[in-house]
């Protein structure tokens, strides 16, 4: 079975964010992802009233989104 969990890599060293699998124990791979590009809201014609309104609205969805298997959904 494979699991994935978020760290950082920092001074040569991975710090894990999430507790791994009970019992974990092998190989690994790490995965460096690139940082998050911020979007301008403004050139897409939100203001801040509307941005405000819109993650009021899809804050119910955050938990979701925020688990590692919707990841395969990033790379389209």
């Amino acid at each position: 079975m494979l699991k994935s969990v978020q760290g950082v890599y920092r001074e040569g060293r991975v710090e894990l964010l999430e507790s791994p699998p009970q019992g974990a124990e092998g190989r690994v791979i790490v995965t460096f992802l690139a940082e998050a590009e911020s979007v301008d809201l403004a050139d897409r014609g939100i203001d801040r009233d509307q941005a405000g309104d819109l993650r009021r609205g899809l804050a119910s969805f955050a938990e979701d989104w925020q688990r590692p298997e919707m990841d395969v959904y990033d790379a389209s």
